[in-house]
């Protein structure tokens, strides 16, 4: 099944968006210079005259570019070694004016465990300068002993698609707390009907030492696979059992492509003894107003 990638909801496209995003990326290089020489004013200078910054942890809310100097001015005084750096993941535009950008904030300061932040933040555009509206942050949870083991999975966490003009596979992947694990919710819908769907519970085997999965469907079958990664490859050997009792086996093949971008495909497939044909190769999508989440 092929991927139609114009029947995906995505943002619609803004005359020089190019050049907006550009301009978007240039402000958040500007804020962590500001913000790593300690400089408040020229750091509330990059906000719009009325913005919100809500405070992680506590969400209370500073209003205004004054008293949002304020605050930094007072963060700095008791910070002024620590330094910011941002992973800006993507932005989406609203409208000409009004733009989504969201990343991953970290904050270390001297003998102190770095502070992780996952941030969302409103831009306007005022008088063709790109000024910071609202700003929330939230911090990431504790990191789970299973999350050494798993982040080279990180990519997949999302919402992806598969889709042509007769079905549609979506699949989302998420965090669970302290990311020990990784859960996979997926469905086929042909039409409007959802014909088939399961979950996947995706974690570290401490005792062979090896990712591994377990998962669950729609239909009272079950099984697990064993993961395997060599280069930008994933190999899953599953085995798993219908809801009759019959056997069957499987090797499903992820090649990562990019961030947005993965490849899926289905050899060497058995049922009760019995070879089946492979599953042709797809391209799988990440739809791009998905957020990366942790339950």
């Amino acid at each position: 099944m092929s991927v139609t990638w114009a029947s995906l909801c995505i943002a619609p496209v803004f005359a020089d968006q190019e050049a907006d995003e550009a301009a978007i990326r240039h402000a958040v290089e500007a804020y962590v210079t500001a913000y790593n020489s300690g400089d408040a004013k020229s750091l509330a200078s990059l906000w719009s005259p009325e913005a919100v910054y809500s405070k992680p942890g506590t969400q209370e809310q500073v209003v205004g570019r004054e008293a949002i100097e304020q605050e930094f001015s007072s963060i700095f005084g008791e910070n002024n070694e620590s330094k910011l750096v941002v992973d800006s993941k993507w932005i989406q535009f609203m409208s000409p004016t009004v733009a989504l950008e969201s990343g991953i904030a970290r904050l270390t300061r001297p003998d102190q465990t770095a502070e992780e932040t996952e941030y969302s933040a409103v831009y306007v555009k005022r008088d063709d300068d790109w000024l910071l509206d609202r700003v929330t942050e939230k911090l990431t949870p504790s990191m789970g002993p299973n999350y050494e083991h798993l982040k080279e999975l990180d990519w997949l966490i999302g919402t992806w698609v598969d889709e042509d003009n007769d079905a549609r596979v979506e699949t989302k992947y998420a965090w669970t707390a302290n990311r020990n694990f990784i859960s996979q919710m997926y469905s086929l819908s042909i039409g409007d009907q959802i014909e088939h769907s399961g979950l996947q519970v995706i974690g570290w085997d401490p005792t062979s030492r090896r990712i591994r999965s377990w998962t669950f469907d729609s239909d009272g079958g079950y099984g697990e696979g064993r993961w395997k990664k060599s280069g930008k490859v994933w190999h899953i050997i599953n085995l798993g059992t219908l809801p009759d009792g019959t056997k069957s086996s499987s090797s499903n093949i992820i090649k990562y492509v990019d961030d947005d971008t993965f490849t899926w495909q289905s050899v060497s497939r058995m049922c009760d003894n019995e070879l089946l044909p492979n599953v042709d190769e797809v391209v799988v999508v990440r739809q791009k107003d998905s957020a990366a989440e942790t339950e």
